[in-house]
């Protein structure tokens, strides 16, 4: 899969995740994240795609960003929400970093 799908699927994701968080319970701070990372991963997505320079390193920060957010919660609750952030931000950050460490 390309690396702009594999932006724009996770920009989804996490900016769905957000505006859910906000309708289920009126959470300014989820909308907020979740929308402030999904912009990252998409315009990630748009710059890979468009060949255009930093589309790998929007991303990547994107992946540093929700991870920073996301790991200590979900170590500290265990809740699901957080613990699928994680999972979803080591995976960006695997794939974002691989594609990022291929460059230099």
């Amino acid at each position: 899969m390309a690396l702009e799908t594999i932006a724009f699927i996770l920009g989804a994701l996490t900016a769905g995740g957000g505006t859910m968080g906000y309708v289920k319970t009126g959470s300014i701070p989820s909308i907020a994240a979740g929308m402030t990372v999904g912009i990252l991963y998409g315009l990630g997505g748009y710059r890979l795609q468009s060949r255009q320079t930093y589309g790998i390193e929007l991303a990547l920060l994107a992946s540093i960003v929700l991870g920073g957010a996301s790991i200590p919660r979900a170590l500290k609750s265990g809740k699901p929400v957080p613990t699928v952030l994680s999972l979803i931000s080591i995976f960006g950050l695997l794939t974002f970093g691989n594609a990022w460490r291929k460059t230099l």
